[in-house]
């Protein structure tokens, strides 16, 4: 007579050999379409779990439940292909990394839609399933309400914005559900979280060079939604603050330079002599902070006059500080569309507060980054800048651009999810800030 026990231990080893074979074959099909894909797809190992309801990854392994797996594959081979996929994305795109606070549930609703997304635009027959209506409505929806880019941060602003009833979100969630997200919030190791960024960071950052070097070769010229992604995300995010140091001198301002003082000559003056110092601090400091630079904000009609707002709020935030930039500056604030329309020069922290309170919107034209460069060049000729290093250009990126480099460093800022940068010319630095750090800094003000 068979054991019970050991038929069953047997029933479920076959299981688990049956859904690693079927894993396998869907990495290999995946592969076979996607080369580009090979690190991605190599870099999950697989492991049943018998008390989940269905699949799941923790950035490192997938973890199935076998029924649940064997039960999908019958369904049909592409099926366990787009969840396979599905789980390697969200890894790639770090958003078990990125809720940063968010709502769960809500967070999770966001990853899904973005995942998706970009599956839904890989014309590749092993994950093709024609998009259904309803899921057609709501990409159109998205790009209606201005989300150029399908990313989850982008996608869960605009369902906070939008405010929807349960009965809404429950029917995205069962549109846009593949896996579960439960083991996301699990604690792990700070050096355990640390090599799974590093390693995704370092697997995302090969895709790109990959996707953009080889093209039709691998056939990663038909993923154009899956590499402006990925070159999204492989964007660097900037701390503002330290960003203007670039723009710094170094220059003797008045003040006691401790780091110059020897306290052992002092004192023994002071024992030797009664009440005469052998050397005193110097009453000069060489300091590093930003003395000249110009601030150029593009007025036209595409951008938001409220992130132009919450731009100039966070500089200003930067400038009120005294260990930022010197007591006398020369800062020329430029509104410009397709034409210069005010320039405000400021030389102190007062100027810049009364700036700030009584800030107007001039413009609202085409625009053209042109005008502003030569306006910037030639008040450089006249001398209106003692030492300018560079200058700052708030803009989306739509316009047109000077084709030769200025003579000062020139950086296009640029906020999350309101930005095209395809054409800024290569002598240009580009910096992306967060719409949300700077909602967040809005209320510090």
């Amino acid at each position: 007579m068979i054991d019970p026990t050991r038929h069953q231990q047997l029933e479920e080893l076959n299981q688990v050999e049956l859904c690693v074979k079927i894993l396998t074959m869907s990495q290999n099909e995946l592969y076979l379409h996607m080369r580009y894909l090979d690190l991605s797809l190599s870099s999950l190992s697989f492991e049943a779990d018998w008390s989940r309801p269905g699949a799941a990854t923790d950035g490192f392994t997938i973890y199935y439940q076998p029924q649940f797996l064997i039960d999908l594959c019958r369904q049909g081979r592409i099926l366990v292909n787009r969840m396979y996929l599905h789980m390697v994305f969200h890894c790639l795109f770090c958003h078990m990394d990125t809720r940063k606070g968010r709502d769960i549930s809500m967070w999770n609703l966001a990853c899904d839609i973005a995942i998706e997304s970009i599956i839904d635009h890989l014309y590749q027959t092993c994950v093709r399933i024609p998009p259904s209506m309803f899921r057609r409505e709501t990409y159109l929806r998205f790009q209606n309400m201005g989300l150029s880019v399908f990313n989850a941060e982008g996608i869960y602003k605009k369902l906070s914005e939008q405010k929807q009833n349960s009965r809404q979100l429950q029917r995205l969630s069962a549109e846009f559900h593949t896996d579960d997200h439960d083991l996301w919030e699990q604690e792990l190791p700070k050096s355990q979280l640390i090599r799974r960024q590093n390693l995704w960071k370092d697997i995302r950052e090969k895709l790109q060079t990959s996707m953009e070097t080889t093209g039709s070769k691998d056939g990663s010229e038909d993923s154009p939604n899956l590499l402006e992604q990925v070159q999204v995300e492989n964007r660097s995010r900037y701390d503002y603050r330290e960003f203007l140091k670039k723009f710094a001198v170094l220059k003797e301002e008045i003040q006691i330079d401790p780091d110059s003082f020897d306290p052992v000559f002092y004192t023994y003056g002071l024992e030797l002599y009664g009440n005469m110092p052998l050397i005193e601090p110097l009453e000069t400091k060489e300091v590093r902070r930003i003395e000249d630079f110009a601030i150029v904000i593009d007025t036209s009609m595409s951008c938001s006059g409220q992130l132009i707002r919450r731009f100039l709020e966070e500089t200003y935030s930067v400038l009120s500080s005294t260990e930022s930039y010197f007591c006398h500056v020369t800062i020329h604030i430029i509104q410009c569309d397709e034409q210069i329309q005010e320039d405000v020069v400021i030389h102190n922290k007062d100027e810049m507060k009364a700036y700030m309170e009584h800030f107007t919107i001039a413009g609202h034209g085409g625009t053209d980054f042109r005008p502003a460069f030569e306006y910037v060049s030639n008040l450089r000729k006249k001398g209106a800048f003692s030492n300018l290093r560079g200058m700052i250009y708030f803009t989306d990126g739509k316009g047109i651009y000077p084709v030769n480099k200025p003579a000062y460093d020139t950086v296009f800022v640029f906020i999350d999810d309101h930005y095209s940068d395809h054409s800024v010319p290569g002598w240009a630095m580009k910096i992306i800030l967060s719409q949300e750090d700077l909602e967040e800094k809005q209320h510090e003000y």
